[in-house]
């Protein structure tokens, strides 16, 4: 009983965390910038019109890292000049 207990409990949270997963985040392949940087793969939240919820943004933090945002999501940017 204990271990199908156990068991039932890490396929819930399995599924759990891969909903989760599907609908808010995106993979980004490794590769490398013009500079020749190599950027590692990496997780990120998918684009929306707001930054509260981005993990970069302060209370939350990165499921994938565990790093601690620091981003004002309420801070006013000014936009980037055309060209």
């Amino acid at each position: 009983m204990k271990a199908s207990a156990i068991a039932l409990f890490i396929v819930g949270a399995a599924v759990a965390s891969g909903s989760v997963a599907k609908g808010g985040s995106h993979y980004i392949s490794g590769h490398v910038t013009k500079s020749g940087t190599y950027v590692p793969p990496s997780m990120a939240t998918n684009p929306n019109s707001t930054m509260v919820d981005n993990y970069s943004s302060k209370g939350n933090v990165n499921p994938y890292s565990g790093r601690v945002g620091t981003k004002d999501p309420y801070a006013v940017t000014a936009p980037s000049p055309k060209k």
